[in-house]
């Protein structure tokens, strides 16, 4: 299996920092199925290629086998397993660039950060989808997109094309996000994995896809084929990605004597909505858009001013995709404002709002730089209302697998009370009042899942 990774930002053998591998060498990396080789087959200022190439051993990937690895003599042997892209590359990738898929770089760290020219070569993938498919799961993370079908044998045409295509991907993004794509998408275009399904497989989904999955249009998709259609493991990655504040609108389809329930993030974007209509607010401040689930509500209901912030300038570029700025008209376009900032940040643009909104925002920020934040948008900022919105930690148990917090980049999650006694101290500082609301089932032992507490300058009241 081959995996190339190329880029032409000057000077190009930046790479190696960013992957952690030096340009000049070779190196092996053992895994239990067979021998990872990365090494660099150009290397100059102009342009450098990383590749990454594992050597398969079938009669060790037999002998090492997974419960859901067919169990037939010859298919133990005789398989695509040592040539197409598959489970196996996409696990000796997370490994061997475990660091790069972190976003960690000590001797590059802005670039690191920074969205870089990048192309992707994998010459053998199997598609079960074919080249729509590879498109509509690359494309709406901003990839350009050539998957060319590989046909079964050249000398025969009128055999047609075989499952497998040779992908290319070309695009400006974050090394970290795209290897991050590649981990869970190799196995979801192959539709197979070479090793047992458990419940940590939840946790590696949410990791790797944080950013991007939630708001992906095709994640129902996604998120079956990559935890191998295991119904409780789906259902629980739903409920947790529901808990990020993203856009995912479908769920999975509950047994027909099961009721269909709303999603989380559907009951809390619309809990807001309502809010800021009972509040008459006409200018708001999205703090943490994410990819802008909010602002599409907020002007389907004639809102006349909406901002969008995020700390993110990929997840803003998700956001403008979605929204489809490109293709509004102008009087609706005018409404509407998309800008780069940090809600930890004195920034003279979050002032001048009816109301700000921080929807699941406050729990991603390290408990040192809440006073920070507060300075900010209460402080500073000043705007008439202020919603906040952020889980319930006493509700945690109620969802099946979860174990920790709910989010991998959850910094804290409070109960009832601590939101409480933290939401009155911040309104005693800064001159407001505020009122809770519960957001979802609430639940008479445990309460509601996210909690929400409305801020209102004493003035205005």
């Amino acid at each position: 299996m081959l995996l190339t990774i190329s880029t032409t930002r000057e000077p190009a053998t930046d790479l190696g920092y960013l992957l952690h591998k030096h340009p000049d060498r070779v190196q092996e990396f053992p895994r239990a199925f067979g021998v990872a080789h990365v090494f660099y087959p150009e290397a100059t200022d102009q342009r450098c290629t990383a590749a990454l190439l594992l050597d398969v051993d079938p009669v060790r990937l037999a002998r090492t086998r997974g419960k859901t690895t067919p169990d037939f003599s010859l298919g133990q042997y005789v398989n695509d397993r040592p040539y197409a892209a598959s489970s196996l590359l996409s696990t000796a990738m997370a490994e061997v660039f475990r660091t790069a898929r972190s976003g960690r770089c000590a001797a590059r760290p802005e670039l690191a950060e920074t969205a870089i020219p990048l192309e992707i070569v994998l010459p053998a993938l199997p598609c079960r989808g074919g080249p729509t498919l590879a498109r509509r799961l690359f494309e709406p993370m901003g990839w350009d997109v050539a998957a060319d079908p590989i046909p079964l044998d050249p000398a025969f045409p009128e055999w047609g094309d075989s499952r497998y295509v040779t992908l290319t991907l070309k695009g400006e993004l974050r090394l970290a996000d795209a290897l991050n794509h590649l981990y869970v998408l190799l196995p979801v275009l192959d539709d197979a994995k070479h090793y047992w399904i458990a419940e940590d497989e939840v946790d590696k989904l949410i990791r790797a896809g944080e950013g991007w999955l939630a708001a992906h249009p095709d994640l129902t998709l996604i998120t079956r084929r990559f935890l191998n259609r295991r119904t409780a493991l789906t259902r629980a990655a739903f409920a947790r990605l529901a808990e990020v504040g993203d856009d995912e609108e479908e769920t999975l389809e509950p047994p027909a004597e099961e009721e269909v329930r709303i999603p989380l993030n559907t009951l809390r974007r619309d809990a807001v909505v309502a809010a800021l209509a009972e509040l008459q607010a006409r200018t708001v401040i999205d703090l943490g858009c994410g990819s802008g689930q909010l602002i599409t509500a907020l002007l389907d209901r004639g809102v006349p001013k909406i901002t969008g912030v995020d700390v993110s300038a990929h997840t803003l570029m998700v956001a403008a995709r979605k929204l489809k700025l490109d293709r509004m008209g102008s009087r609706t376009r005018e409404r509407v404002d998309l800008f780069q900032g940090s809600v930890t940040y004195t920034d003279a643009r979050f002032a001048g709002y009816d109301a700000a909104v921080l929807m699941e925002v406050v729990e991603h920020l390290d408990p040192p730089r809440l006073p920070a934040m507060e300075r900010v948008v209460f402080g500073t900022a000043k705007p008439t209302y202020v919603l906040v919105t952020t889980p319930n930690a006493e509700y945690n148990p109620r969802y099946e697998n979860l174990t920790g917090l709910r989010h991998p980049d959850h910094r804290f999650e409070w109960t009832r009370a601590e939101f409480r006694d933290w939401a009155n101290a911040v309104a005693g500082r800064y001159g407001y009042q505020v009122e809770f609301r519960p957001v979802g089932d609430d639940d008479p032992e445990v309460g509601s899942p996210t909690q929400m507490a409305v801020f209102a300058k004493e003035a205005s009241v």
